[in-house]
């Protein structure tokens, strides 16, 4: 074997106590420095004493501090081996830094009392906000919407995989309906919005409108009503995203060996029985990794709502975040509308949690 053929093996440096003693003590000493930093920097903004802090750049100072010698202290600890660390840890340190940082300051906002029109600024208010929320019938109402428009996402499953099935059939013209009929996802949700239902939708010279009427609907409001308002809102957010979940099962459906169908169709299996016995199960891990994708864009609708309906007729339509939008926009109330966003978190994190966890077992290939 040659020398250039040698493979390099990192062994234990031999590294003494002193050495491993400054670099424990490097990351200690940061450490107690950042968290000085910080709760003076809290002290400055809460108003119990004045540092001189005009900003949070000391705090970030002290950060960046630590993590650069958090980062040595691994060398000087691990040796070689502390190295390997060194690919990783600062991009895990970037991340923290923007990610945990602003979930504490949102938080500490959380149970403010902020309204950017009061000359008062932000000022901790305790519990407050939490039981606005509770009495407040809109945020509920916003809530129970979402739970209808998550529950529409089976019928979009149902037309998707429609739509993927016949796209994966010999039919001619295959190849212009595929892109057919990916042209709406290609589109942003306020274009959709502006296009469709600022537009065609118009009561008074809208093509559909007119059409509606043609038809005998003597005054087609679609944002009148409180229930024709929300299929609307539910029917232009399906046609933006069921192209999304048609791909993807579509993708599947092409994964599929052409023999197992055959085979079943040379037992004697009808069309309708291959699909439910092979097919169907089948496809059952990309349906489900559809299913939520399309559930985790769902939860953040807002875009078409804000831009049609504005959350109306009396809060039919509002989703959780139009509201939470319009609580930051149209009434400046940030200490509320931080508080009302932290909980929505922390009820999609459950909600997808249990949701995975249940796909998790109901996707699982069965023997």
């Amino acid at each position: 074997m040659s020398q250039g053929d040698l493979l390099h093996v990192v062994t234990e440096d031999d590294i003494s106590d002193a050495r491993r003693r400054f670099g424990h003590g490097i990351v200690w000493a940061s450490a107690v420095l950042l968290a000085v930093v910080a709760i003076a920097q809290y002290m400055q903004m809460s108003g119990a004493r004045d540092f001189g802090f005009q900003t949070w750049r000391p705090t970030l100072y002290a950060y960046i501090l630590w993590a650069v010698c958090l980062c040595w202290s691994k060398v000087l600890i691990h040796g070689e081996h502390g190295k390997r660390t060194l690919f990783v840890l600062p991009a895990a340190l970037f991340v923290v830094s923007l990610t945990v940082f602003p979930l504490l300051f949102g938080i500490i906002i959380a149970f403010s009392n902020w309204n950017l029109a009061s000359p008062l600024g932000r000022q901790f208010n305790g519990l407050d906000n939490v039981r606005q929320m509770w009495a407040d019938p809109f945020y509920w109402n916003a809530l129970r919407n979402m739970v209808w428009y998550t529950l529409a996402i089976l019928i979009e499953y149902v037309i998707a995989f429609g739509l993927a099935l016949l796209l994966n059939a010999e039919i001619k013209a295959r190849k212009f309906f595929r892109v057919a009929f990916l042209l709406p996802l290609m589109l942003s949700p306020v274009a959709v919005s502006w296009m469709v239902g600022k537009s065609m939708l118009e009561i008074r010279f809208g093509p559909i409108a007119k059409l509606a009427r043609w038809l005998g609907w003597e005054n087609p409001s679609f944002f009148g009503s409180p229930e024709v308002a929300r299929f609307t809102i539910m029917v232009l957010d399906a046609w933006t995203f069921i192209p999304f979940m048609m791909i993807m099962i579509l993708a599947g459906l092409q994964a599929i060996p052409k023999d197992l169908t055959e085979a079943a169709r040379v037992d004697g299996a009808g069309p309708w029985k291959a699909f439910w016995e092979i097919v169907f199960p089948l496809m059952l891990p990309v349906s489900v990794t559809a299913i939520l994708i399309r559930i985790i864009f769902k939860l953040k609708l807002a875009d078409i709502v804000i831009n049609l309906t504005a959350g109306g007729p009396g809060g039919a339509t509002d989703t959780v975040t139009s509201f939470i939008f319009r609580e930051y926009r149209d009434r400046s109330n940030v200490g509320y509308g931080t508080l009302l966003a932290m909980v929505y978190l922390v009820i999609i994190i459950l909600f997808m949690t249990i949701l995975m966890k249940l796909a998790e077992r109901f996707a699982a290939p069965r023997t």
